[in-house]
């Protein structure tokens, strides 16, 4: 399942398996998600997104999926009151994927698809830029599973179409099917909704969570968070995120 596990043979065997392989890249940052859920809770969705995608293609006859090493850092900004953000400059996540994907396609690996959970704007706005990049300077064309467009987002819960997902219903019950350990529930059942559109709120000028109302860094309803939600939103992300790899396969 793991790229990073393979010896350096078995990955010289993938350009040789008549399945074509596709690679993974789990992107997301490390940030406060409201008093109950863990910092890492992007980079933890987009690997149960890969794991389980990995799982679903396990016997298929056309295609190889292995899951790379994590982007866990991001662009973070609007964060910065709380603790425990960790911002990474948008030139610096702009050529960490730039680099890895170019080293990969240059050993003929070059199928790959960005899995990412982290939504704030500028960060969202890096990636595509990387994508753009690589096919514009190598004709390399990478697979971007890209949940804030239109058609993507249309799939997901109500509270993601309402933009106020940030460690509220959707994200906790995704937490709570993949690690529920790491949810502080006794908090997480106290905690009142708070409505805030995210994407109006910044594109209103407000350009962290306290402006936008978010005094404990998250937005929604994480009370109304359950595991069973979770894992019905894993089950529509693996569809979506399979056929983004046939796609590019």
């Amino acid at each position: 399942m793991y790229y990073a596990e393979l010896s350096s043979p078995q990955v010289a065997a993938l350009r040789d398996d008549p399945r074509v392989p596709v690679l993974l890249l789990p992107v997301g940052a490390v940030e406060p998600h409201g008093p109950h859920a863990p910092l890492g809770t992007d980079p933890l969705i987009s690997a149960g997104m890969c794991e389980r995608a990995v799982a679903r293609l396990a016997d298929d006859p056309l295609v190889r999926v292995l899951i790379l090493p994590p982007l866990a850092y991001g662009v973070t900004r609007c964060a910065a009151a709380f603790a425990g953000g960790v911002h990474i400059g948008p030139e610096t996540l702009h050529a960490l994927v730039v680099d890895v994907c170019t080293a990969l396609a240059d050993q003929g690996l070059p199928r790959i698809v960005l899995v990412n959970n982290h939504f704030e704007p500028e960060h969202v706005a890096t990636l595509r830029r990387a994508v753009r990049t690589l096919e514009s300077s190598r004709g390399q064309r990478i697979g971007h599973l890209d949940l804030v467009r239109r058609r993507n987002a249309e799939r997901l819960t109500e509270e993601f179409r309402a933009g106020e997902c940030h460690a509220g219903r959707y994200e906790t019950s995704l937490v709570l099917a993949q690690r529920p350990d790491l949810v502080d529930t006794d908090r997480m059942r106290a905690l009142p909704r708070v409505p805030v559109d995210m994407p109006a709120a910044l594109a209103r000028g407000d350009a962290d969570f306290l402006a936008m109302g978010m005094e404990e860094a998250y937005c929604g309803a994480p009370a109304e968070a359950s595991a069973a939600e979770g894992a019905a939103t894993f089950d529509t992300l693996t569809t979506m995120l399979v056929e983004a790899i046939r796609e590019l396969a």
